[in-house]
């Protein structure tokens, strides 16, 4: 790890240094992003002297291949909710998808229902308290997606239903486990219910995607990397943008998450978020805390939410050689992941 830092620290920024070294340095690429000095990313590794793959970088957004179609700037539209607290309720356009809470499954703020009387929120996050930006109990209990004002809409950069919107507010370290490869922690505690980051990638066509899996080896088992927007996938559905949905692949382009490591008990889980609802099929995969989270604990999500067929795939010898084992040695772990 050390001898990888020193062409960084020694070389780059001088005139006969050369670019392509810094253009493909790690920590080059994460002290590029606008959000390095506040909410930066590390890398350490104080186990061996393994370093990240160099073929690998780091990206802030997800990139969009050439063949995956997005919807023209005509059929997008944001709301027109007159103040930020509008956009909690069920007349910002935004939200017009999220199911209206019941009186037995409010969890609203403690004085939500006295402030607006006779108003119930589509809302996915808590506005006010300690619980400010946190998902709500039924969303976070839920596989439900999450809708989001974005940058077409009326309301303010603060509006409280843009939390994965404004991005990654925690910095993150990527890490060198004992036994599993790289892992990624949190050098501040995380509270249940609070977004963590997104996971990006290139957005390929599900043929392009196949193929990639065609070529990998089972000792490279390419789904760990690959990520399907099939939130909405709808073969009757009226937008052909949901009829056949991309893939996110993290492998040789992402951000800190693409390291994060599975586990059968996670404390984290993948949401649908999305914006623009007329870019459905490119909405964003948001990783939030289910459960507090101290400071230095690896972050785990499950990588395939505990899917029921794989139960019993696991218990069959047969099919157990082309499987990829699960190594979260957690007291339920299910043995494979696939």
């Amino acid at each position: 790890m050390e001898a990888a830092m020193k062409p960084h620290f020694f070389n780059h920024g001088r005139p006969d240094s050369d670019p392509k070294e810094m253009e493909n340095c790690h920590w080059c690429q994460i002290r590029s992003f606008k959000t390095h000095k506040t909410i930066p990313i590390t890398i350490v590794n104080e186990v061996d002297d393994e370093v990240l793959n160099p073929n690998f970088r780091f990206i802030d957004h997800s990139v969009i291949t050439d063949d995956i179609p997005v919807a023209d700037d005509s059929f997008k539209t944001g709301c027109n909710c007159a103040s930020d607290e509008d956009c909690m309720y069920s007349t910002c356009q935004c939200l017009e998808e999220m199911a209206t809470d019941s009186d037995e499954d409010e969890d609203e703020d403690e004085d939500d229902s006295s402030r607006n009387p006779g108003r119930r929120k589509r809302f996915a996050y808590h506005s006010s308290g300690p619980k400010a930006g946190l998902l709500r109990s039924r969303i976070l209990q839920s596989r439900e997606p999450i809708y989001e004002c974005h940058k077409l809409c009326s309301c303010s950069p603060q509006c409280p239903n843009r939390v994965v919107e404004r991005g990654r507010t925690v910095p993150l370290q990527i890490f060198r486990t004992k036994d599993r490869g790289w892992g990624v922690r949190c050098p501040v505690d995380l509270k249940k219910g609070q977004f963590v980051d997104r996971y990006l990638g290139e957005i390929i066509t599900r043929k392009e995607a196949d193929r990639r899996r065609a070529e990998a080896t089972l000792a490279e088992r390419k789904d760990v990397y690959l990520f399907a927007l099939d939130k909405f996938e709808n073969a009757n559905s009226d937008d052909p943008l949901l009829a056949e949905p991309p893939e996110v692949d993290g492998e040789w382009m992402s951000g800190p998450t693409r390291f994060i490591n599975h586990s059968c008990e996670p404390n984290m889980r993948i949401f649908a978020r999305v914006g623009d609802r007329a870019d459905k099929h490119l909405h964003d995969l948001a990783l939030f805390a289910i459960q507090d989270i101290p400071a230095g604990e690896e972050l785990t999500f499950d990588y395939v939410d505990g899917l029921e067929e794989l139960d019993s795939d696991a218990h069959d010898s047969s099919k157990q050689k082309d499987m990829t084992k699960c190594l979260c040695g957690t007291k339920s772990c299910r043995g494979y992941l696939w």
